[in-house]
């Protein structure tokens, strides 16, 4: 003997609601994505300006973080200074890097709006 299932009106109602609210969740993460690929390409082409020793030393970086001009004043030229050049150069760099990486943080809690636990970073 076979046993009929019997079911609810609440129970399909419930089932449809849940699909619906899946549905809804896949349709949000394919346009948080889309946002993303979007704010990664905007940070890609982003050039920033990083300086030290009163901006004798610049260096750009790209959004990516990699290094595109370094400009030395002509008057640090001075083949006694090599050493003290090196350095401004490498603080140069990583003030440009620090404000690259803020710029991306900044961007991706844009797009996201704000649903990424404190401290994850995407990159």
């Amino acid at each position: 003997m076979r046993r009929q299932v019997t079911r609810n009106k609440s129970d399909t109602t419930n089932r449809e609601a849940a699909m619906k609210d899946v549905m809804g969740l896949m349709k949000q993460m394919g346009q948080i994505q889309a946002r993303m690929k979007q704010a990664q390409d905007e940070l890609a082409a982003l050039e920033i300006e990083g300086q030290s020793g009163g901006g004798l030393v610049k260096v750009t970086l790209d959004g990516k973080g990699e290094v595109k001009r370094v400009r030395i004043d002509p008057s640090l030229a001075k083949p006694e200074e090599v050493e003290i050049l090196e350095d401004l150069i490498i603080a140069a760099a990583a003030d440009a890097k620090s404000k690259s990486d803020a710029a991306m943080q900044s961007k991706m809690a844009e797009v996201t709006g704000g649903m990424l636990p404190p401290g994850m970073k995407l990159f």
